[in-house]
């Protein structure tokens, strides 16, 4: 019996073919949970497949009414501080790109989408980025403006800097998508998270489901 429709798995396989590691979303202290959400949901659009958050000050807990489900198609990995944020991807080989309207290394435009893979913090909806986000940036990423307006916010920002930088990242960098056997295996995560008793499924015909 067919458990998914080969439209399904098509739209999984284009999906998964699109996810990328390489350019990754830190969540620092996010109070508001429609802009939790809204983080979530730009990162399911443009094909960021891992975000990070820091909940020190508080939790992080997209709305329902704003999150719609993309939830299961992102990975969020929480930390426990700051600095754990940082060290832990400081060893998986991201650069540190703060995103604040007050200091100004590059914009969405300028910033060398090449040399390696990134990691946008951004910081709190009142105050911003942390003290020690702000000693430990790489680079710190500003949105021009040209109006009075002196900053957007959270979801905003973050809208208008994923979109630009996932599109540069395709056209310009090297080693953005995820392995073959990567893809396979999200894929096949995607599935058993929508199919009904997949796991039971998968036993009856003879599969490891424990692996």
């Amino acid at each position: 019996m067919r458990c998914v429709t080969p439209e399904r798995l098509a739209a999984f396989e284009r999906a998964a073919a699109m996810r990328t590691r390489y350019l990754t979303v830190v969540a620092e202290n996010t109070y508001h949970g429609q802009n939790a959400a809204a983080l979530v949901r730009h990162c399911e659009a443009f094909g960021i497949q891992q975000m990070h958050t820091v909940e020190t000050l508080c939790p992080f807990r997209p709305s329902a009414d704003v999150v719609r489900g993309t939830d299961k198609w992102v990975d969020i990995v929480r930390h426990g501080s700051t600095a754990a944020m940082l060290a832990s991807l400081r060893a998986a080989g991201y650069r540190i790109v703060a995103t604040t309207p007050h200091r100004r290394s590059c914009t969405p435009e300028s910033l060398d989408v090449g040399a390696g893979p990134i990691a946008l913090v951004f910081g709190t909806e009142r105050e911003g980025i942390s003290p020690e986000v702000a000693a430990a940036a790489d680079e710190f990423l500003c949105i021009p403006m040209c109006g009075m307006v002196e900053s957007l916010n959270v979801s905003a920002s973050a809208a208008i800097v994923l979109y630009r930088l996932s599109e540069r990242m395709r056209a310009g960098a090297g080693g953005w998508r995820l392995a073959g056997r990567e893809q396979r295996e999200l894929v096949l995560r995607w599935l058993r998270g929508t199919v009904r008793s997949a796991d039971d499924i998968l036993r009856r015909a003879g599969f490891d489901t424990d692996r």
